[in-house]
């Protein structure tokens, strides 16, 4: 039976008996699929060897026959560049495995299997067939929500009975995002029907200014009168029903709102002209102007409905604009994925049909469909869709990919494992969708005024109506009604309950697309209060799996590659971190492994063996004591030495002898020194808070510029040291890889899980960091900083908007200024300080996270 091999450079299976050829190196024997990548190999095999290399940029992506085909990289002439049509791979037309000839067209193969498969049937492989289109259809029993009431749920959506806003879904996908609002569509509809009417009503009323009143003596006054009336009932009726009927929903659910206002407002400016215009004889002579005529205010009553609608629409837009994070992160995965079945065949299956279990093949440009483990080839990924960090990574055998992330090079086969709801991005999506539902303690303050706002403003009303009545100049009646309805008109308590959910819903998701996630709006708020941080050690501030740092001969009968071969032979029975770091470096350096009988492991201090006749023990200086070896006194200082270095020493002994000692350490993270220095120029108080020894401890501190370090505590005991930092009145923030530090994380004002990949703790924590590297903290303080002061500049627009246009539109300045507000301006200025709120929020979308 033949084993088939990898191709180093593509990544593609080949049997070495039919390889087309094979090279020499480090004394190993690679085989390949066509003398392209030989040569390749042969150019410089420890660029195709060493997996922490860049790979090269991915080639541009073309449509070739219906499908992404890379598109060939222009070299020297002396070289012609084609792809093969079936895998896709770049190769050299000279030295192609193969050729065929097909409609006119010479196609080229990177091996004989491709060039079977596409002799076999080669308008299956140019031509595939098209992928059935899913459907797009919203379901019927959707449940939707209120941003600013988020305790407001109903199946289907329709406006919010208690602020009268359109209700959003509580599960957001793309369909919901894409489709048509039709909210949105019927404001669109009532816009334009308003529209056109309303422009003729406010030229006509405009017309009383021109000079001489041309107008009113070719037609007269009462046509003009009735023309207004004719266009503006129509606006008010037809136009203004939404309005209506939410106000009527108010009255009912006793929860007042802008659209009782504007309700108010609107329908008393158009009874009153309606009246006026059907029976003028019931109005005193102080109602009528110079020719006898009662005024009417069809124009007002128009235009502020027309304005009101076109709020409306822009508010509409903008809200849909909140929610572009989670429509990014729902398109990372593509609508189908390549399944190889047994028998090597590939056909695109859509993602809802792809279940756990299933090989997919994803290549170079493509973008990976699920979360998975890749079982053939290798790839450059990029992860900044989903970690926020721009740098490719390489991913080989064995190593997990997530969905949505990118493919710039390489070709691979993964393993389906999580799928739909599942993968990382769908749990993102959801835990986005859950933080921008949640209220911030921030909002309180604007729901205590907002309940009491509208009963204050229809109150001010009625006094502004009577003050102008009694005190106000002639016509006091007309000044009356004008500053009352312009009251009305002009408070908007939609911008003050818009000021704080807007920017949670755009500042979370700006999170999510930089790698922070974010559980729910009170930890982004409290994570811009705290002033202590403290850090676990292993996982947060280290990689957190040990890497072998020294191996020391301590017999000259043993050397380096002897002492780690008994050493990791005795460790492919343990479990333990330490041992399988031994045993990862052994395989790194290709050593081989002896059989182990009487295997016994020591908790806490070692394991013991026999390989052939000699009696092996690897394990602590505790052990070797218990045991009866006594160390070499050369070793103690080099000992003591490494372990204030921040190491572990794993002493060996053979047949009752010490035969060497291997140092062992956790290494710091990359970059976390520089996020250290970061925070702690922020003003942050650093802690590490740790479980492991404390010369370990304090020689990583010492290393990170950390100056208070608590070691040697278990799980409990780091829950009382929050508890202790929080009675001395520190608002305190954990970071933890959100299990063995899951007291704590729940016990601190502010919990943070270190996350990795697929294996991110979720659950476990307030806020968790997608790359689990120390920047992401950073991100999540810059992020919870500029989140909270656009909030603060919200409510103040909100609150400065009311304070100033409430008494102006009331009159208060005419006595000392002779300033009126009309209710069209009103109109206009509160129908844009809903928009100017939410277009502040959306400011947080370009929000810079990184480092400069």
């Amino acid at each position: 039976m033949t084993v088939e091999q990898t191709d180093p450079v593509c990544g593609m299976k080949v049997d070495p008996k039919s390889a087309a050829g094979h090279f020499e190196f480090d004394g190993r024997t690679f085989y390949f699929c066509h003398p392209g990548c030989r040569d390749k190999f042969a150019a410089d095999p420890s660029f195709y060897l060493n997996a922490g290399t860049p790979r090269k940029p991915a080639m541009p992506i073309v449509q070739l026959h219906g499908r992404e085909r890379p598109l060939p990289v222009i070299t020297p002439a002396t070289v012609v560049l084609v792809v093969d049509p079936v895998c896709r791979m770049e190769i050299d037309r000279a030295t192609a495995a193969g050729s065929c000839d097909h409609q006119g067209q010479t196609w080229y193969f990177c091996s004989t299997h491709c060039q079977a498969k596409f002799t076999a049937n080669p308008e299956g492989i140019l031509n595939p067939p098209p992928v059935p289109p899913t459907s797009r259809a919203i379901r019927s029993d959707l449940e939707y929500t209120c941003p600013m009431d988020p305790e407001v749920r109903q199946v289907g959506p329709g406006p919010c009975p208690k602020c009268g806003m359109a209700l959003e879904p509580v599960e957001l996908s793309l369909d919901t995002i894409n489709a048509v609002d039709p909210e949105m569509a019927a404001m669109q509809r009532l816009l334009r029907f308003c529209l056109t009417l309303t422009i003729p009503v406010f030229l006509l009323a405009m017309a009383d200014m021109l000079p001489g009143a041309p107008l009113q003596h070719a037609i007269g006054s009462r046509p003009l009168i009735w023309i207004q009336c004719l266009l503006a009932t129509p606006v008010v009726i037809r136009g203004g029903a939404p309005f209506f009927q939410r106000a009527w929903a108010s009255v009912v659910n006793r929860t007042p709102n802008m659209f009782t206002l504007i309700a108010i407002g609107t329908g008393t400016a158009w009874l009153y002209s309606l009246v006026a215009t059907l029976a003028p004889g019931l109005f005193p002579a102080s109602f009528r102007g110079h020719q006898g005529e009662v005024g009417v205010y069809f124009e007002a009553a128009a235009v502020i409905t027309t304005l009101v609608l076109l709020g409306q629409v822009l508010e509409l837009r903008a809200r849909r604009q909140t929610s572009s994070a989670i429509g990014q992160l729902l398109a990372l995965a593509p609508p189908t994925g390549c399944v190889v079945a047994e028998n090597g065949t590939e056909s695109d299956l859509p993602l809802e049909q792809i279940h756990a279990g299933l090989r997919l093949r994803i290549r170079p440009g493509g973008k990976v469909p699920v979360d998975g483990v890749i079982v053939e080839g290798r790839g450059t990924i990029d992860e900044s869709m989903i970690t926020g960090e721009s740098m490719p990574v390489e991913r080989s055998v064995g190593e997990s990919v997530v969905g949505g992330t990118l493919n710039l090079s390489g070709s691979f086969i993964i393993r389906a494992e999580r799928v739909g709801s599942e993968t990382l991005v769908a749990r993102i999506v959801a835990l986005v969708s859950e933080a921008q539902r949640s209220r911030a303690p921030i909002q309180r303050l604007a729901d205590r005024v907002a309940e009491r706002f509208v009963p204050a403003v229809i109150l001010i009303s009625i006094l502004t109506f009577v003050s102008w009545q009694v005190w106000g100049p002639e016509p006091r009646f007309t000044h009356a009604l004008v500053n009352g309805i312009a009251v009305l008109i002009i408070a908007c308590p939609c911008a003050l309950g818009l000021a704080t959910p807007m920017s949670i819903m755009v500042g979370t998701g700006r999170g999510a697309l930089a790698g922070v996630l974010i559980r729910e709006a009170r930890a982004l708020e409290t994570l811009e209060k705290v002033d202590t941080l403290v850090l676990d050690k292993t996982g947060t501030l280290t990689l957190g799996h040990p890497e072998v740092t020294v191996v020391v001969p301590l017999d000259p009968a043993f050397d380096t590659a002897r002492l780690l071969c008994l050493a990791a032979s005795l460790e492919v029975s343990s479990e333990h971190p330490l041992g399988l770091a031994i045993l990862r470096r052994a395989r790194e350096l290709g050593i081989g492994l002896l059989p182990i009988s009487d295997f016994r492991s020591i908790a806490g201090s070692g394991v013991t063996g026999t390989a052939a006749a000699d009696r092996l023990a690897l394990g602590s200086p505790e052990l070797m004591r218990s045991l009866g070896v006594t160390p070499d006194a050369r070793s103690l200082p080099a000992a003591d030495g490494r372990r204030e270095d921040g190491e572990t020493l794993v002493l060996l002994a053979v047949n009752d002898r010490l035969a060497g000692m291997i140092g062992i350490a956790d290494p710091v993270k990359p970059g976390a020194a520089a996020a250290i220095s970061s925070l702690q120029t922020a003003g942050l108080r650093l802690i590490m808070l740790t479980g492991d020894h404390e010369a370990t401890a304090t020689a990583i501190a010492r290393q990170l510029g950390i100056d208070e370090v608590i070691a040697g505590v278990k799980p409990d005991q780091k829950d009382a040291a929050i508890a202790r930092l929080q009675a001395e009145g520190h608002i305190v923030a954990m970071a933890g890889d959100g299990v063995n530090d899951a007291p704590a994380l729940a016990r601190a004002d502010v919990g943070i899980a270190m996350g990795t990949g697929t294996d991110i703790a979720i659950e476990s924590s307030d806020i968790t960091l997608v790359r689990g590297d120390l920047s992401g903290l950073l991100r999540a303080r810059r992020l919870s900083q500029a989140t909270m002061a656009n909030i603060r500049q919200n409510l103040f627009f909100a609150f400065a908007y009311n304070a100033l246009g409430i008494p102006l539109a009331a009159g208060l300045l005419y006595p000392a200024f002779g300033l009126l507000l009309s209710p069209m301006i009103a109109s206009a200025a509160m129908t844009f300080s809903s928009v100017s709120v939410i277009s502040n929020a959306l400011r947080l979308r370009t929000l810079r996270l990184q480092e400069k």
